[in-house]
């Protein structure tokens, strides 16, 4: 399958604007098979002071501008997150949208970041992990501060995901943990891991970019640098089975 990573810039700009520049990213995107989008790019994961007003519920104008895109150029989205107002609550929401542009998943983010960030103060955590069964292959959803946490990704292997997808606004000046933790929760589930992160300065922080695309060994497929762009590889998923059974770490444990 041909997948894609829109690394994109995010600034300062209006939600209306950013939206518009997304779907145009999507755009050239096209004759993607997959493709991701970043953390909260709508608004700006930094954005705190708009996390309420700007919030949207799971068929708001960003789930619905996306779904027409997934449906128009064919190809399975991950659609970043955006902050969701649900039953008085706030959530870093991720939506899986089908080719035919029908929500396919909803995955909140679990683990809310807190070091330097307001997001655990305002937002309520996720509490499901989410594996979506596609054609594709099973695929595995995780948002940024997620990837620090390699009990959520064996949660993940467990229910068989052969595929991360993680949507991230992860920040400078942490790029070494960034650039780590891409390969390692691939390596040790031996599982695709793809990433999408942002770059451009929100609210005076800037992002650290360097979004990937990991094999199952560990090998970096394509990598960005800090610049906006559209990372594209073709993924074999068929290669997870393939090297499980070489290097049999994932059926060896015993815990």
């Amino acid at each position: 399958m041909k997948v894609a990573s829109i690394q994109m810039n995010i600034g300062n700009e209006a939600k209306s604007d950013r939206i518009g520049r997304a779907e145009r990213l999507l755009d050239q995107a096209k004759g993607a098979d997959l493709v991701i989008l970043p953390e909260i790019w709508n608004i700006g994961y930094f954005s705190f002071d708009l996390y309420e007003k700007e919030s949207e519920s799971l068929d708001g104008e960003t789930a619905q501008r996306m779904s027409a895109k997934a449906r128009e150029h064919g190809f399975y989205l991950h659609a970043g997150s955006f902050v969701e107002k649900n039953n008085g609550k706030l959530y870093n929401t991720s939506l899986f949208i089908g080719p035919d542009g029908k929500r396919m998943a909803v995955y909140r983010k679990i683990h809310l970041f807190g070091y330097g960030s307001k997001e655990s103060q305002i937002l309520s955590g996720g509490h499901e992990i989410v594996v979506v069964e596609t054609p594709l292959g099973k695929i595995g959803m995780s948002t940024c501060y997620d990837l620090r946490f390699p009990e959520l990704f064996r949660a993940m292997l467990n229910k068989g995901a052969e595929l991360f997808l993680v949507t991230s606004g992860w920040p400078y000046p942490r790029l070494e943990h960034w650039l780590m933790f891409n390969r390692i929760r691939a390596i040790e589930n031996i599982a695709f891991l793809v990433s999408s992160n942002g770059v451009g300065n929100n609210r005076g922080v800037q992002f650290c970019g360097h979004s990937m695309m990991v094999d199952p060994w560990g090998v970096i497929l394509t990598s960005g640098g800090d610049e906006e762009c559209i990372l594209r590889a073709d993924v074999e998923i068929e290669k997870v089975s393939a090297v499980r059974k070489t290097f049999p770490a994932v059926s060896d444990r015993v815990l």
